[in-house]
Formats: C-alpha cells, structure tokens, sequence
C-alpha cells in the first residue's frame, strides 16, 4: 500500500522544562547541586514529613521573569501554586506543586531561522513549578531505586502553542531556546544531565484542515535529536494508521533511542485527574512594576542584537558575527580581547581559528580554555607590532602558552627564538644563499614564472626557522629579482 504523506501535515507543540539556576531548591534550602550521592540533598521539607512548610525561591521568581521578558511575554502580577496530585515513587508528596491556573508568564514567541526565512514560534505561557526525583533501574538486581535530590528543583516550564511543523522546525527551535537560557544564565541548557528536558505533543491532519489531530505526547526526550527524530517517526506512524483506517488514541510514549522507534506508555490523562487546587500552605504573591522593571535590567545583549553590532559597528561577515554570538561566553571572551584596541577582524581570526580549534580539539567550553583574553590580544598586538608572524604565533607560541598558562608570550618567544627578524641585512644574507641555491629557478622566474616567488619566499621562511619577517622577505626578494 502506498502512502501519501504529503497529503497530510504535521502538528507540534513542545513543553520544555528548564532547570533553574538557583543554589537551593523551590521551597527549601537543600542544594541544587548535580552529581552528589543519592539522598545527600535532602531535608525533611524536600521528603515531605509531616507538619513542614515551604518557604518560596525569590530567585525562581526572577529567573522566570527574566525568560518571559526575553520572550516577549506579558508577566501576570498575581500569582500562586496549585497542587498537581498523582502517585509515583519519585514524588515524594503525593502532589507536585506548579502553577497551573496563573502561569507568570502568558503568551509571547521565540524566532526561529529555516533557511532563509524566519517564522515566530508562539508561547502558549510559562510556568513555575519544582521537579521530582529520579527513580534508578539500574543499581539493584532486585528492586528500584529512588533519589531525592532533584526533588522540589525549581523549573519553568516553557510551553509553545502547536506552531510547528516539522522534526527541522522542532530542532531549531529547541536550540534558539537552550541558546536563549544560557544566555539568560537561568539554565546551563544540559540535556544529558537532565536540566533542560522535553515532551512534544505530536498531531497529524489533511493538509487544509483547521482541526486538530489525536495527539500522542512523546515524554522526556534528552537531547535535540532525539526530539527531531521522535516527532518524524511519530507523524508516520500516524499518517500510517488513518491511512489504514484505523481509529488513533491520545496517549503517552516514550522512544527508543536506539532504533528510533516510539512506544505506548499509557493512556493519557487529562487535566481533570490530576485535581488541581490551590495549595494551602503557599500565599498568593503579587509582582510589582518595580520589581519586574527590575529584572528587566539584568537581561544582556542577546545574539540578535550583538550580531547587528558586530556587523555593522565591528564590520565583520554575517558569517563571523552568527558564529561568535552562538554562545554568549564565547562571545564575551572575544569582547574582552577587543577592550585592549585589538583589530576587531584579528580578534574574530583568532576565536574562529586556534581558539575555536583547540576547543572542538577537547570538547571544551570557552570557560574551560586554559588562556584569559588579555594573552591572546598580546598575542595579536606582537604580530600587529611585527615580532612575530601568525605562522609562529598560531602554532609554536599558542600551543606552548596553553601548556604554560602563567608565560607571557613576550617571554616565551624570547625563550624558544622565536621572534620574528626585522634586519634587512640578515635577510638579504639568507635570500642570496636561496637565489644561489637555485639558479635555474632564477631565469624561470624572470622569463615569466612569477609564481615561483612563493618558492623562494618558503625557502627563506625554512633557512630562518620561521622567524624572517614574509613582508620584508617578499620586497627584497622582488628587488633581487628585478636585476
């Protein structure tokens, strides 16, 4: 049987759930830090024992607010926390609190790139709400595990109305999204730690129909890809069933990473069977003007803006520019190198070439790179001043300063005589010995074989050990050779 799958269009929607970058936790103060022992994070707020109360995050509240201005959201000022019941071993509770009826967030749209056009994604609202544990399957042969130190994290939960059309779109999306909250500082964005997690929901309908489709939710996808390869997988096997005439029912599923494939998890439920009420124990709070105004002001040049900078105050390509502002640390590593008066083109050489190589090398973070800003604008400024060639800087000094992070590369290139020679007569010297090294290269040259100076240039480089100045070289080489 052939299937025609253009005939029909696919619908998503994603909920993203983004750790927030608190040290303690929604409502209590146990650590929010990863990778610690099991139950280390731990108090008798965070496993629910009887009689203890919560106390709210002030710094949740600002890190949500500061993702819904960047998002364009309206903010709601009043406020406050309903319980979501359900049972599973990882809830400590019995109910997960979240903000269900008042999202502090409504509204808004994160722009996304396809090829030449953009498209605005719609916010559907944002929400506050606390994490639950993790149950572990892996550390007993005979019973499941739990661990209650994520329990009670705080998240926001950031929810798209159903915009998007494709497994491509969904990937784009969900990487202006982690770029935006690592730029915010409100999430580091890690999806195989777990602090920025995603469900898609996944319809399919008749390319012209307004309505929407039976939806399946694909649950806790950890990684962009995987979210990619969930919803195409998804809308086949949809467009599969109606073409068969089969009847699809909402549920939940989970994939298979592996092969790719998505399973049934169960029926899914619907809001009603989670019994939502306002928690007793939490106040309403209320946002003011002021406090929001507030917020506002710590939210920094995002990519969009620091590219228009940099391409038309810096002059730099549109190419340079996307690619320094992929990743705001970068992107202020390299605003540190031109605080010295470093060229802004020389500076966005050397980000996209040694730097940039050395971190793909070691699947590094800029963060992570052993040498500050102000020794790679030295750097710079010896090649600019004519000390040293990019040739030597980029290789020999470079790599021995990452090796010696406290040198200076004045010192090390004194060191290692590396300095590049500026004495016309020293170069004149090592230029004739070329000249008389290959004679019959000399008549080709001045019957016409110019390109033969390249030759005679790398010949001088090599007698020099890299350290003749190319210019330099170059003009007396074209003298010589005029005669």
């Amino acid at each position: 049987m052939s299937i025609n799958y253009d005939a029909y269009e696919t619908v998503v929607g994603l909920e993203v759930h983004a750790q927030l970058l608190t040290q303690s936790k929604l409502f209590c103060g146990d650590s929010t830090a990863f990778g610690s022992e099991p139950n280390t994070h731990v108090s008798p707020i965070t496993l629910a024992h009887p009689g203890t109360l919560p106390k709210m995050n002030k710094k949740a509240i600002e890190l949500a607010i500061k993702m819904g201005l960047a998002c364009h959201s309206e903010i709601v000022k009043e406020n406050y926390f309903a319980r979501k019941n359900y049972f599973y071993p990882d809830l400590p509770k019995g109910y997960q609190l979240s903000q269900h009826t008042t999202p502090i967030c409504k509204n808004g749209y994160i722009t996304i790139k396809i090829k030449d056009s953009e498209k605005e994604i719609r916010l559907n609202r944002i929400h506050i709400e606390e994490d639950a544990g993790k149950s572990l399957h892996d550390v007993d042969e005979k019973y499941s595990s739990v661990d209650f130190n994520r329990a009670g994290v705080p998240l926001i939960e950031i929810v798209s109305e159903p915009d998007i059309r494709s497994g491509e779109e969904a990937y784009v999306y969900l990487s202006e999204l982690r770029k935006l909250v690592r730029y915010l500082e409100i999430c580091d964005g890690n999806m195989e730690e777990g602090s920025l997690r995603c469900d898609a929901n996944i319809s399919v309908r008749k390319k012209g129909d307004a309505r929407l489709g039976t939806k399946a939710e694909i649950k806790n996808l950890n990684s962009i890809r995987h979210v990619k390869r969930a919803i195409e997988f998804e809308s086949k096997r949809m467009i599969g069933m109606l073409e068969e005439g089969l009847e699809l029912t909402q549920q939940t599923r989970g994939l298979d990473a592996d092969s790719g494939i998505t399973f049934s998890i169960r029926d899914k439920e619907d809001a009603d069977d989670y019994r939502y009420f306002p928690d007793p124990d939490l106040t309403k709070f209320f946002l003011t003007d002021e406090f929001i105004q507030t917020v506002h002001k710590t939210i920094p040049a995002l990519q969009q803006e620091r590219i228009k900078k940099y391409t038309t105050q810096y002059q730099l390509s549109e190419y340079d520019a996307s690619v320094l502002t992929e990743e705001k640390k970068f992107s202020d590593y390299f605003e540190e190198i031109i605080k010295s008066g470093t060229k802004f083109k020389s500076a966005a050489n050397w980000m996209l070439g040694p730097v940039k190589s050395w971190l793909n090398d070691n699947n590094a973070e800029i963060d992570q790179f052993p040498l500050g800003p102000q020794k790679i604008a030295a750097l710079i400024q010896m090649i600019e001043e004519g000390k040293l060639s990019f040739s030597i800087a980029s290789t020999r000094v470079f790599n021995e300063l990452i090796k010696n992070p406290g040198a200076t590369p004045i010192e090390l290139a004194k060191e290692r005589n590396w300095l590049q020679d500026s004495n016309a007569d020293a170069i004149e010297n090592l230029i004739d010995q070329v000249l008389n090294k290959f004679p019959e290269k000399v008549n080709e040259y001045k019957k016409g074989k110019k390109g033969l100076i390249g030759l005679f240039v790398g010949e001088v480089m090599k007698l020099s050990k890299g350290t003749a100045d190319p210019k330099m070289t170059n003009d007396i080489l074209s003298q010589k050779l005029k005669s």
